[in-house]
């Protein structure tokens, strides 16, 4: 090897350290991701970074005169050895995580184990009889017969995994499966570049590049993954909210029915027709993914407002004035709203509510005004109004980027401001 490709090799195996420890910071300062999978890279990272630096000392050792260098060369070589090994240890046993959650092949899993343990015993019986390589008494390091069967272990094992990949493909998300293949594409490239450049070290920059790539494409699926749920969770509580409300508010509306069949039964279908609209639009909003026409979100607005007048004679009064509505929003975002300031502002020791629902276009999207002269409500109140509207909230900004606003309205009651930005119309 000559000295302007030692010096090379140790930019490269310098250039691996700093990596894995930019990588290892990242993963506690970065994204959220699961404690597996940080776990996994943690691993992974502390590996790579102790190969490179293994690969740098022996560098620099081979050639030195004396015992003391000759045991620190023995040393760096079995760490070297070793290490490539764990590391195919440590990728198997994670994509076997994921093809086998339930830790059900124990015979899979012993292989690998067993696989490992052989390469770390005939290792370890090399460093005192020469089988895979020797320290001379010049201090440098020379490859033996049997030195193939050094990387024989390792190499069934990544020809394990390699096969699990392929076998099992439809377990692991688009993500999860690009990840592999380049773990297992770029270092058999640094391989074939290595064999033309001899003596330059690739392998093991290439395995830490691969990781790189590995730490990205985990990430992003993770908090893809992490978004998906969290928007899942959001839609499950707005809903289990809708429900929450609906009991009392049916019994209140079939109490208010079966009185009006006899003291005024035109007035009793409207409401059964308005009750019944109000219903079909609750559910059917339950069962709705993504993002839905305002149109439908103001009649399902209209029918519930439509039996709360029935129900609150003199004590409710709505304004509705909606010119704009070309625009779409996550359903139960309106009514949600307009039924809290109901519940909130109608009460028999309260002045009559005033509720106004206003929509206007602006350069920048679409907003809905909601009004009420109720009492308002303060962080010190009942959580249940503030955990609906966080939900609202959460929804609006996850489906179309909308933001939601709440302040007090200068002569009392509370202000409800819905924007949706021009980009989702």
């Amino acid at each position: 090897m000559t000295e302007s490709i030692r010096i090379l090799n140790l930019a490269i195996e310098l250039s691996g350290v700093i990596l894995c420890s930019m990588a290892i910071v990242l993963i506690f300062a970065g994204p959220k991701i699961s404690r597996q999978v940080r776990r996994y890279l943690l691993w992974y990272y502390s590996c790579c970074s102790l190969l490179s630096a293994a690969n740098m000392a022996g560098l620099v050792m081979r050639g030195l005169p004396g015992p003391g260098w000759r045991a620190a060369l023995y040393v760096s070589n079995y760490t070297e050895f070793l290490l490539p090994n764990v590391l195919a240890y440590i990728i198997t046993h994670y994509m076997l995580s994921i093809i086998d959650p339930e830790k059900k092949w124990k015979r899979l899993r012993r292989l690998n184990l067993v696989l490992m343990l052989v390469h770390i015993v005939l290792l370890t019986i090399s460093q005192f009889t020469g089988l895979f390589y020797i320290i001379d008494p010049d201090n440098l390091y020379r490859r033996q017969p049997l030195f193939p069967l050094a990387l024989l272990w390792t190499f069934i094992m990544l020809l394990v995994a390699f096969t699990l990949l392929l076998r099992y493909r439809a377990r692991f998300t688009p993500k999860e499966f690009s990840v592999f293949i380049i773990y297992f594409t770029v270092p058999f490239i640094a391989l074939l570049l290595q064999a033309v450049q001899y003596g330059i070290n690739f392998s093991v920059f290439s395995t830490i590049i691969a990781g790189m790539a590995m730490y990205v494409f985990i990430v992003s699926d993770q908090t893809e993954r992490y978004e998906r749920e969290r928007q899942e969770n959001a839609r499950r509580q707005a809903s289990i909210k809708a429900l929450q409300m609906r009991p009392h508010f049916i019994c209140n509306t079939m109490t208010s029915i079966y009185y009006l069949i006899v003291q005024d039964p035109k007035k009793a279908q409207q409401v059964t027709l308005d009750f019944t609209n109000y219903l079909r639009n609750n559910f059917t909003a339950l069962a709705r993914e993504g993002a839905i026409p305002f149109t439908e979100e103001l009649e399902h607005t209209r029918a519930y407002l439509a039996v709360e007048k029935v129900r609150y004679e003199n004590k409710l009064f709505v304004r509705l004035d909606t010119p704009c509505t070309s625009f779409r929003l996550p359903p139960l975002t309106l009514q949600p709203i307009v039924e809290n300031a109901v519940i909130h502002g109608v009460s028999p020791g309260l002045e009559p509510l005033h509720l106004s629902v206003l929509t206007r276009a602006t350069e920048t999207g679409s907003e809905i005004i909601v009004e009420d002269t109720g009492p308002g409500f303060l962080p010190s109140d009942d959580n249940a109004p503030h955990i609906a509207l966080a939900n609202i909230r959460d929804r609006l900004r996850t489906v179309c980027g909308g933001t939601l606003e709440i302040t007090e309205r200068e002569h009392g009651g509370t202000r409800v401001r819905i924007f949706v930005p021009s980009s989702f119309l």
